[in-house]
């Protein structure tokens, strides 16, 4: 067992299911197969959803296939989503479980007060830096390896509001220029800035985190901390 950082370099230890859905269950999130060969996770409230869905490989993002999407609505009986957020494999979990802890807590997951300044800060006060063109919308690591960022919203990302042109929260980790993604996530324009900010500063942590295996493509990037 290794304890590494920087949290956002770690990988998922190829244990995203695993560790996302003991969250859940220890949330008292309800979980039930579907035909599409997904695991569909329905807070107490049935008012927010995540589900497993690597294996119905819906699209990717940064070249990588989803694993998980989250959902909050308004009502439970509506058909629509408020929002959604998605996020691939090799998210370190740690961050993703952090974020369904908030937004566990929410009394609704809809809109909040808070706003994207929320975000950044969360960052900056991790040690993260503002991007020097785009200081009011991008954070990066002090590595410059990984990245959050407001941005116009990729393709298939869906949204209640169907406005085009609508700019949402992304999050990737890229550990060499030019080199593959090791994880992406995306947040629909309508997601609560609080709840990404709670992402944000997770993934940002110090903390060191245990991994059995640790990302090739972030060799030399990661330091062990111990062993045991």
């Amino acid at each position: 067992m290794y304890w590494v950082t920087p949290r956002h370099l770690a990988g998922d230890d190829d244990a995203l299911a695993e560790r996302i859905g003991d969250t859940l269950a220890d949330l008292g999130w309800r979980m039930w197969p579907t035909t599409r060969h997904t695991l569909l996770y329905v807070s107490p409230n049935g008012l927010c959803g995540a589900e497993w869905i690597l294996a119905a490989h819906p699209f990717e993002l940064g070249g990588l296939p989803v694993a998980w999407q989250l959902s909050a609505r308004r009502d439970a009986d509506s058909v629509v989503a408020e929002w959604n957020a998605y996020f691939t494999t090799g998210v370190p979990y740690e961050a993703l479980a952090d974020l369904l802890f908030a937004l566990d807590a929410h009394e609704t997951p809809d809109a909040g007060i808070a706003g994207s300044e929320t975000v950044l800060a969360a960052l900056t006060a991790r040690g993260w830096h503002r991007d020097v063109d785009r200081p009011r919308t991008t954070a990066t690591d002090p590595g410059f390896s990984s990245w959050v960022s407001l941005e116009t919203l990729p393709p298939l990302i869906e949204d209640a509001d169907p406005r085009l042109d609508l700019v949402g929260w992304q999050a990737w980790a890229e550990p060499a220029l030019g080199a593959p993604y090791l994880w992406c996530a995306s947040f629909s324009a309508s997601v609560p800035h609080d709840l990404v900010a709670e992402f944000a500063s997770s993934l940002a942590s110090p903390v060191p985190v245990p991994r059995r295996t640790l990302p090739q493509s972030a060799e030399g990037r990661l330091t062990v901390v111990r062993r045991s």
